[in-house]
């Protein structure tokens, strides 16, 4: 298997010729064509965007992966449900292997897929947004138009459809990474990127994830925000408790200070799930990491157990969106504790709240 992390994040010690870059190199430029040929045809309504009949907001980056999208969605819509709209999310449903054209996730009263159809993300906005629909579908179209005939949905938020440009979205968030906002500066195959850098003028705003307050805009990135007037939102990936299935316990943050732990995920970015732990003044006895949205099997398990009792830990500790997976295996998801995460954007001036409310009132003429 390639170790496309270490391609990327290009971590050979001797910088040497290596064909296999060399290949990616050569798919990258070719995969920069389609993208900027699909955006023209797009730009210029050769390709047309289908307008729904209500405010679209697509939460979504220009990287593969590990941005937060998924605690940005969730606080999101949490922000707009309390300030009265009436909101439903739809996603793709990566990872998902429902065939339908419309898949309904959540009801908003209740759960009705499991991970392996919907996906490990869509269920886990719908674990942790009740009242509000979720839907998976390849084409946003569909799906979004479902949300608004059959629950009267008057906002939809996007998750990960800033690369969807099948429909028109009344506001664009971008999520980067603080530290590598554009990875290695490389598209696909050859680097994370998605897109070219200047594509950053089509969003609305940006918001950078895992950012302590102080960083510097990369220099790319802040000649495009200058350029074209782009609000800068900062956010922080908070530690918020621990759940612990079996009984549907809750424990606070400081129950794992000075507590032996063993943690595994298959996440995008799973140094942030480790930082988290070692912040909460634990000490991190084994991590495991697997590749993301990784299917756990019996074998994988037995392994963990291993690890487990090997270190004599005190907690053992997955991602919640590990935990969807999991949800297969329920005797061993029973065993261990599950680290829910929530984002916070940090004060600016107009808050992220305005901004957003003040673009949604423009559209809707309120």
């Amino acid at each position: 298997m390639i170790d496309w992390q270490r391609i990327w994040n290009d971590e050979d010690s001797i910088r040497r010729f290596s064909p296999t870059r060399a290949l990616l190199y050569l798919s990258s430029l070719v995969y920069r064509l389609i993208v900027a040929l699909r955006n023209r045809l797009y730009d210029r309504q050769i390709l047309k965007s289908v307008k729904l009949s209500c405010p679209v907001i697509s939460v979504g980056n220009i990287t593969v992966g590990g941005t937060g999208k998924t605690p940005c969605v969730i606080g999101l819509t949490r922000m707009l449900q309390q300030n009265g709209f009436k909101c439903a999310v739809i996603s793709r449903g990566y990872g998902g292997k429902n065939p339908q054209s419309v898949n309904i996730v959540s009801d908003g009263n209740s759960v009705l897929l499991g991970a392996e159809s919907a996906g490990d993300e869509p269920l886990l906005i719908a674990r942790s947004l009740p009242g509000i629909p979720v839907i998976t579908g390849a084409k946003r179209k569909f799906t979004g138009q479902s949300a608004i005939d059959r629950f009267g949905s008057n906002v939809l938020i996007c998750d990960d459809a800033f690369q969807h440009r099948q429909i028109v979205r009344d506001i664009d968030i971008v999520l980067l990474d603080a530290e590598k906002p554009l990875g290695n500066g490389y598209l696909l195959p050859r680097g994370p990127l998605r897109e070219p850098k200047e594509s950053l003028q089509r969003t609305d705003c940006i918001i950078l994830t895992r950012a302590g307050g102080t960083e510097p805009l990369h220099p790319d990135v802040a000649g495009i925000v200058s350029k074209a007037g782009i609000p800068v939102f900062r956010a922080a990936h908070q530690f918020k408790d621990l759940i612990r299935p079996e009984g549907n316990h809750l424990l606070e943050q400081n129950v794992l200070h000075g507590k032996k732990v063993c943690a595994f995920c298959g996440i995008a970015q799973p140094a942030s799930f480790k930082k988290l732990l070692i912040e909460a003044g634990s000490e991190v006895m084994s991590f495991m990491e697997f590749p993301d949205h990784y299917a756990y099997d019996e074998r994988d398990l037995e392994d963990l157990k291993k690890y487990f009792l090997k270190f004599h830990a005190d907690y053992w500790i997955t991602t919640e969106k590990d935990a969807m997976r999991l949800e297969a295996h329920p005797e061993f998801l029973k065993t261990v504790c599950i680290l829910r995460v929530e984002m916070e954007i940090k004060p600016s001036v107009p808050s992220f709240e305005d901004f957003i409310l003040k673009r949604l009132n423009a559209v809707t003429g309120q």
